[in-house]
């Protein structure tokens, strides 16, 4: 009885332990495959699609003491650390505002993209690029400030965050670079040296956050994007590819369902995002076919991809490819696109169709330079 009493007691301790602690992690699990049409209004559209594009969200959780251990263990789930799912010094509240303002950033270079793609001239303005926050470890700390405005690089104008990180990572690291920037109404000119980016080696970076301040693009078409609570820039290649398509006499879907996810930037790269395991699983669960996925994060997909088929891109022209092979068209002849080399690497390989199971990124993809 004295033994039971006192499993007892540990069991009741360990209960008020768990509601009274949470542990220091984040549990990210699969969120939702939604049909872009909802999200996305083109006026006077040019033609009724029969297939889906879908936008695939990832949910994150504070995580509690049964949270932690489902996250431990779901091939579905991942833990990451608050210190690196929330950029250090940056508090919850300034990391989803900042997480908002790249998903309207990411829906303005959408927009901009897919017009351009379709015969438009769509010219960009900016006041700049600004430092949201300098870290530690950077060699401009003592130079660059939380709130200065880079104008040019060596003397080149910069509007956009993507050619600021172009500029300076144009040279080896530890090579300088002349910064132009404004502070407080003040224009200044600096020489600052440049390291290595921590998580890209052989890259110059100045290891500072930063994003497009007060960026528009002359949009020629009043293109209409609302998503919500749905934060974060992951969605930009899904959002160029509805676009398009009600752009677009044609269905460049096939008829067929296809979720992706994906960052792009001006000059049409994919880049990486974070919880793509949690998006597939989104993805198969709404019954799409395919899934266009960054290249660089292939690996973690097939890690959990089932029965759907992954199609691994490094640009927005290679995801154009393959669904011009997919609805067996001539791009040459029909809508707005072209062949281009992507489509030969395309089809040089056999697309997949995963059968495994189960491994996380950052869930969110910042502007570090």
């Amino acid at each position: 009885m004295k033994l039971k009493g006192l499993l007892a007691l540990l069991v009741l301790a360990l209960l008020v332990a768990g509601y009274i602690t949470q542990p220091d992690f984040f549990v990210l699990t699969p969120g939702t495959a939604e049909d872009m049409k909802q999200f996305v209004q083109v006026p006077e559209q040019a033609g009724g699609d029969e297939g889906t594009f879908y936008l695939v969200t990832v949910t994150q959780h504070q995580a509690t003491w049964p949270l932690f251990f489902y996250g431990l263990f779901s091939p579905a789930a991942d833990l990451i650390r608050k210190q690196e799912a929330i950029p250090l010094g940056m508090d919850p509240a300034e990391y989803r505002e900042l997480m908002r303002i790249y998903m309207e950033e990411s829906q303005l270079l959408a927009k901009t993209l897919a017009l351009r793609r379709a015969g438009y001239t769509v010219p960009v303005e900016s006041d700049g690029v600004l430092i949201v926050e300098v870290m530690e470890a950077s060699p401009a700390r003592g130079t660059l400030e939380a709130g200065d405005v880079i104008k040019s690089v060596d003397g080149r104008g910069v509007m956009l965050t993507e050619e600021l990180i172009q500029h300076v990572q144009a040279r080896e690291a530890g090579e300088p670079v002349e910064l132009t920037f404004e502070r407080d109404g003040e224009l200044r000119r600096e020489v600052v040296s440049t390291a290595e980016h921590p998580e890209d080696a052989g890259k110059a970076a100045l290891r500072v956050w930063v994003r497009t301040l007060n960026w528009q693009p002359v949009l020629p078409v009043d293109i209409a994007i609302q998503t919500g609570a749905i934060t974060g820039p992951s969605a930009g290649l899904m959002f160029v590819l509805e676009i398009l398509n009600q752009l677009d006499p044609a269905d460049i879907t096939g008829g067929r369902r296809i979720a992706g996810t994906g960052t792009v930037n001006i000059q049409e790269e994919v880049g990486p995002i974070g919880g793509v395991k949690q998006k597939v699983v989104a993805a198969e669960k709404a019954g799409a076919e395919y899934f266009l996925v960054p290249e660089v994060n292939l690996a973690e997909a097939e890690g959990i991809a089932k029965d759907i088929t992954l199609i691994p891109v490094r640009t927005l022209q290679e995801a154009l490819d393959f669904l011009a092979a997919l609805t067996a068209k001539n791009p040459s002849r029909e809508g707005f696109f072209s062949w281009g080399t992507g489509m030969m690497r395309l089809l040089s390989q056999p697309f997949k169709l995963i059968r495994v199971t189960h491994g996380i990124h950052h869930l969110l993809h910042l502007c570090f330079l």
